[in-house]
């Protein structure tokens, strides 16, 4: 089965500053495949280049070299439409403030499909219904998502990618602002889509321990480059976290999934004293 997303070769650099003496930030040579139905996590620290391969993916900006391609075509050609009909993209929040109850939020994702209509047809409320049913928010449907808890406003936003029935899901930090509990929702969430609409997931996280639970393979990115890609536990090992976050990590296991748990080997406060 041919991917469904392909980076070949691509590079991509901002221009620098004016007054900087350092160069902006760039992307080179990345190359990686997305399998239709996995779960694919990219992670990495600050400025390694993951928020600037989902806007090269997105078209938002536009790579200098290589070729990203989508279910075998390339993007470059495509029209935004065209595109949107076939990648949602949820992001970490909605902009304040964004007066619209959720199903008119939800109701947004059918917009791709009819560009040139005003009005939904009876098609896209079914959707819109189904999308919200399958993620939790029907009953919230009439409430100004200004009123919402930040899992339930999170949910609103997935509701709203899969009214726009895409093949790729695009999550930017879905539990960035998430409680424990909503965090744990949103994992299920995301399970529960991909199994049993086999949507194809790319989920970008800070968060490494839901990258390990959630997905099959994991792209780490280590300035603008790719510094390992592979299965979470071949990927989330301690020389290779170390050396890309630059402090000392423990790498342990879950017991109940077998996936790998990172946490911060904290120096402790006696030796810290004694340093200071």
């Amino acid at each position: 089965m041919a991917p469904l997303v392909e980076f070949a070769g691509v590079a991509f650099g901002y221009p620098r500053p004016a007054l900087s003496r350092e160069g902006g930030f760039s992307l080179t040579d990345v190359s990686f495949a997305i399998e239709p139905g996995e779960i694919f996590g990219v992670i990495g620290p600050n400025s390694a280049g993951k928020t600037t391969l989902l806007r090269l993916l997105t078209r938002v900006v536009s790579a200098d070299r290589g070729e990203i391609r989508l279910a075998g075509r390339a993007i470059a050609p495509m029209a935004h439409a065209e595109l949107a009909r076939q990648v949602a993209v949820v992001p970490q929040d909605t902009p304040r403030p964004f007066p619209f109850t959720v199903e008119q939020l939800v109701l947004m994702g059918r917009y791709p499909h009819g560009p040139g209509r005003f009005f939904e047809n009876d098609e896209d409320r079914a959707l819109a219904r189904a999308a919200m049913a399958a993620t939790g928010v029907l009953d919230l449907a009439d409430l100004p998502l200004e009123q919402l808890a930040g899992g339930e406003r999170q949910r609103a936003m997935l509701a709203r990618a899969l009214a726009q029935q895409p093949q790729l899901l695009v999550l930017d930090e879905p539990t960035s602002h998430l409680d424990l509990r909503y965090q744990l929702q949103t994992a299920a969430l995301l399970r529960q889509v991909n199994a049993e609409q086999g949507t194809t997931v790319l989920l970008v996280s800070h968060d490494l321990d839901l990258a390990a639970e959630v997905c099959d393979r994991l792209l780490l990115l280590e300035a603008g480059r790719i510094a390992r890609i592979g299965p979470p536990k071949t990927v989330l090992q301690k020389d290779v976290l170390e050396r890309v976050f630059r402090c000392p990590v423990a790498v342990d296991v879950n017991p109940t999934s077998g996936r790998p748990l990172v946490r911060v080997a904290w120096p402790s406060v006696s030796g810290a004293a004694r340093g200071g």
